[in-house]
């Protein structure tokens, strides 16, 4: 069995609101009683890209379980590496994969795209993929996770900024039975729905919540709702390779 949690979208700008939830959220996963596979941020680490908030970002998302990180379109490569991973700064896609101590991979794909808000997997990054892939053991329950879905969720404001070109990455994984889910965030929104034959669930955000379109008075009404208590996801892969999602608020 693997059980990991999933968060997004902490947006760490320096100012109490986002660092105030964000700890508040990993203070709920370090006070577990269950000690976690990972915890994986699937973006928007920071809201503007600056050292400052890479260095906030380090010390906020440290936790006594393993944090797998990657970026959002808020974020920026270079001070992203350097200020994560201590690594010199690149503008090349921040690709990673992690294999848990219980067999399981996680491929971390980049969908940024150096200053737009939408997202694409560049053909460098698919290609990281399909070896990821390829390398798996069979038996290996393999997640795939990126910031932006590559699918519409029917919230207007995300939609018009999702991953584009998603078919190349459905082309990639449709045939892929150890694939179990692909992850997200940027919608700001739990969501659940499928993508090429398999899950994909869209963690809510830390920073704030987009209310979706039939919870507005009219369409002048705020989307971004930043009262609504933080929350993430529990992801749990049993033994028979069913996936059960949990959504979870923290306050």
């Amino acid at each position: 069995m693997i059980v990991f949690a999933h968060l997004s979208d902490t947006h760490l700008d320096g100012g109490p609101h986002a660092a105030e939830r964000t700890r508040t959220t990993m203070a709920h996963l370090d006070a577990l009683p269950y000690d976690l596979d990972v915890v994986l941020v699937t973006g928007d680490i920071v809201d503007n890209g600056t050292p400052a908030e890479y260095h906030e970002a380090r010390a906020l998302l440290a936790s006594r379980h393993p944090v797998l990180i990657l970026p959002g379109n808020h974020d920026v490569r270079g001070p992203f590496r350097a200020g994560l991973f201590d690594e010199p700064a690149g503008d090349e896609p921040i690709n990673r994969v992690h294999h848990t101590a219980g067999g399981a991979v996680f491929a971390l794909c980049d969908s940024s795209i150096p200053g737009r808000a939408d997202g694409l997997l560049a053909d460098e990054t698919l290609a990281w993929l399909t070896d990821v892939l390829d390398e798996a053991p069979s038996s290996a329950p393999v997640f795939v996770a990126f910031h932006h879905p590559p699918v519409e969720l029917g919230s207007p404001e995300i939609d018009r900024i999702r991953q584009f070109g998603a078919d190349r990455l459905a082309a990639v994984v449709a045939d892929r039975p150890n694939v179990m889910g692909l992850l997200c965030g940027h919608a700001h929104t739990p969501a659940a729905t499928t993508f090429a034959g398999k899950p994909l669930i869209v963690a809510p955000g830390v920073v704030s919540t987009i209310n979706l379109p039939w919870e507005r008075v009219d369409d002048d009404a705020p989307f971004v709702n930043p009262a609504v208590p933080p929350a993430l996801a529990f992801h749990r892969l049993d033994d028979e390779g069913r996936l059960t999602t949990h959504f979870r608020t923290v306050a």
